[in-house]
């Protein structure tokens, strides 16, 4: 944001006035964002443009099959392989490069359906690793499928059909034919805890498991504010409204390609009512009778644990 580049003096009163909100709303970002999010790549550093070949030596590969990458161990799973993939492998599957860390060079590769493992892995959804590997390698996995969902989703122009190549100086794939550029989806939403009082809302999904309640979240739809979205997503949702709105943190949620940004709320009126789409059930909550929860490795979670602990 431009707000956050070393301030300059302006002899406009206007701008000076800009600048310090945006220095205030710099200094509330700080103080709010407790949350580490797993699944955020800070170990890689991506530089273009990209290799133009796979080196032989220092180089880092983790194979994705289809929604899980392929792993070794038991006890402690390894999710990098340092042997790069078989000419057989090569031919058929979709190879994109990650970035740059402490160990060398880092791709993804496809494992084609009917290429067997390699030897001495199992293949493993990402979320299931979360708790037995660092989480600089969870969000590592989980980028790798990201990417390798994206090189196949982007494999023709969705203008004219045409197969679409990549572009080596950034992470995007462009049309040869009608010259359209495409680059990785990123879908915003908002998460938000709502608190009244010494209480908060909780509500459950049917997609969750049975039992477990969490905040309010939702997309962002075109034409939307992220204020807006969170009215609106909240009154759709259980027929409430809120007010003083504020950022806590964001994430990416690589499931399959959300950003999550989180907010808390103060409910400002009405009664819950629940769509019966969305939400299946909804309640206010103490501290002394919560439901099961999210896994801790999730924003949502956070939100609810930075209340529990803080009341904030």
């Amino acid at each position: 944001m431009r707000c956050f580049r070393p301030p300059v003096i302006s002899l406009y009163p206007a701008a000076n006035i800009l600048y310090t909100r945006c220095q205030m709303f710099r200094s509330s970002i700080h103080a709010d964002s407790h949350h580490d999010a797993a699944f955020s790549v800070k170990g890689l550093t991506r530089h273009y443009p990209q290799p133009p070949d796979f080196p032989e030596k220092n180089a880092r590969w983790i194979y994705v099959s289809g929604n899980g990458v392929a792993v070794c161990g038991n006890k402690t799973p390894k999710v990098y392989s340092e042997f790069s993939p078989a000419p057989e492998i090569r031919q058929k599957s979709c190879i994109e490069y990650l970035g740059e860390g402490k160990s060398g060079i880092y791709y993804a590769a496809e494992l084609p359906d009917g290429v067997p493992l390699p030897e001495g892995r199992v293949v493993s959804g990402v979320r299931e690793l979360w708790g037995h590997i660092p989480n600089e390698d969870l969000a590592v996995a989980a980028y790798a499928v990201r990417m390798i969902d994206c090189a196949k989703a982007n494999r023709f122009c969705g203008r004219c059909g045409t197969p679409t190549e990549p572009v080596l100086t950034e992470r995007a794939w462009q049309c040869p034919s009608c010259r359209r550029i495409f680059y990785p989806r990123i879908s915003p939403a908002i998460i938000v805890l709502i608190k009244n009082s010494d209480k908060v809302l909780l509500a459950r999904s049917p997609r969750f498991p049975e039992g477990m309640f969490s905040v309010i979240a939702g997309f962002v739809e075109p034409g939307e504010t992220l204020e807006e979205a969170l009215h609106r997503e909240v009154k759709e949702e259980v027929g409430i409204t809120v007010r003083d709105i504020r950022y806590f943190a964001s994430e990416p949620w690589p499931f399959p390609d959300s950003l999550m940004i989180g907010f808390t709320a103060e409910y400002a009126g009405g009664e819950i009512e629940i769509d019966n789409n969305e939400i299946v059930d909804a309640g206010w909550f103490g501290r002394d009778n919560l439901p099961q929860l999210p896994a801790r490795m999730s924003i949502s979670r956070a939100l609810i644990e930075r209340w529990i602990h803080d009341g904030s």
